[in-house]
């Protein structure tokens, strides 16, 4: 990534219905994107997508499992240089639990602590490129949230619960991590995307009612727009900031930081 070829973005989960969208939106609007994917062949294939119906369209693809926490530092290391957008969005729903090799939930370390540890390894290039967005996609539909039991070791695993439960976590940290930073400098906002048809909401049982690229509006818009520059620690639906129930309970939010930090 070098500062010659203008306004950077990172965009998680990219090769996914919604994630390939919004690395369309910012291709559209002039982004070098960079589409952080977990498999290589859908990699190729979404940036194949990106650059047909955008052709003048500046892609890289990266390869990062973002539950494991090694492969998204190594990441970062290896985009140097400006970071003007980061957008996390990858997220699964498995209808087993599962781990990863290091013995986190899988659904647990990659909806939540992705999200933080991309945060965490791309804060100096964000603050090197100040004023930098993150935009972290969550959902509406978010709940169901357990401090003492974040991995299912003693609850019964739902995916539909533990999908709840870390877009609550999500909306959460992105107050948490929106104070760390001037909102001059970095600002963090969470978002619930449109409803389209995808892997994910399938996986969840449902289907969708939107093209991708309808869902990937708000958060193409809220990563772009300058009527929202400096607004920080929001959540938003439909290009409309929400009120937030998560957002007003301190004590878990800081205990959900504590914890996330811990990994």
């Amino acid at each position: 990534m070098s500062e010659e070829q203008g306004r950077v973005a990172v965009v998680t989960g990219a090769n996914g219905a919604i994630g390939r969208a919004i690395c369309q939106g910012l291709a559209e609007r002039g982004f070098d994107v960079v589409m952080a994917c977990r498999n290589p062949e859908r990699a190729r294939q979404a940036a194949g997508e990106v650059q047909k119906a955008v052709a003048s369209a500046r892609l890289r693809t990266e390869i990062v499992d973002v539950s494991r926490k090694a492969e998204v530092f190594a990441f970062a290391g290896r985009c140097t240089g400006r970071l003007d957008v980061l957008v996390n969005n990858a997220a699964i729903a498995p209808r087993q639990r599962g781990e990863t090799p290091e013995g986190i939930e899988l659904e647990f370390a990659t909806n939540v602590l992705g999200y933080a540890w991309m945060m965490r390894a791309f804060a100096e290039a964000l603050l090197a490129s100040a004023p930098a967005r993150v935009v972290n996609v969550a959902s509406y539909w978010a709940g169901d949230l357990d401090l003492d039991d974040l991995q299912f070791k003693q609850r019964d695993y739902n995916n539909d619960t533990a999908y709840r439960q870390s877009k609550q976590a999500d909306r959460m940290l992105t107050v948490a991590f929106a104070r760390r930073w001037p909102p001059a400098e970095i600002t963090v906002n969470a978002c619930h995307p449109g409803d389209a048809h995808s892997t994910l909401s399938h996986s969840l049982g449902y289907g969708g009612h939107e093209t991708p690229e309808q869902a990937a509006d708000t958060p193409v818009w809220l990563a772009t727009d300058p009527s929202i520059a400096g607004l920080t620690g929001k959540y938003f639906a439909s290009r409309r900031q929400q009120s937030c129930e998560f957002a007003k309970n301190e004590k878990a939010i800081a205990r959900l930081d504590e914890i996330c930090a811990g990994f």
